[in-house]
């Protein structure tokens, strides 16, 4: 076993156990937080190598992702339904939901990676479950999270650049 491995392996159970103690507070999984942890300690040993005090480096680097996911969802808003004056009981109303959703999936067609295999999973009708979404695209279930994350911001941004921004008192410049 060489040194990294043993480092890994050393500091498995007590990933897990920061992770499942920080993720409450978070508003994270448990796995979700461990998985961002072991990117970050892996980004480390190729670029620093090996932290001197490994157990404190891992302790520190489980908070600051917790702080990280903290700060991310205050900044998400939750979508509950559509604008009550398009929820599509109107012929016009049926036209502008199906275009919304038409631009939607064509974002999430130009996406990178495996971007567009996951979201057009997230978005399916039947509303799978991360071990279902997991199976189908054949990835580990604690890498749904991170993964998720950056196709939503990669789509957040990609729709952010589309949408002229409002200028003083809401005119489009």
């Amino acid at each position: 076993m060489t040194s990294r491995e043993t480092l890994l392996a050393t500091l498995r159970p007590l990933l897990a156990a920061e992770s499942r103690a920080e993720a409450p507070a978070a508003g994270v999984e448990a796995g979700d937080l461990e998985q961002a942890v072991w990117l970050r300690l892996l980004e480390r040993l190729q670029e620093e190598g090996a932290p001197e005090r490994p157990a404190e480096w891992l302790r520190r680097a489980v908070r600051t992702e917790a702080r990280r996911a903290r700060r991310a969802r205050l900044r998400e808003r939750p979508f509950h339904a559509e604008p009550a004056h398009e929820s599509g009981r109107s012929p016009e109303g049926h036209a502008l939901v199906a275009e919304r959703r038409r631009a939607l999936r064509a974002a999430v067609r130009r996406t990178p990676g495996h971007c567009p295999r996951l979201l057009a999973a997230m978005l399916h009708p039947d509303d799978p479950t991360y071990q279902e979404i997991a199976g189908a695209l054949g990835i580990s279930q604690g890498s749904l999270g991170p993964m998720r994350s950056r196709c939503l911001g990669c789509l957040r941004r990609m729709l952010a650049a589309e949408v002229p921004r409002a200028g003083a008192r809401g005119k489009v410049p």
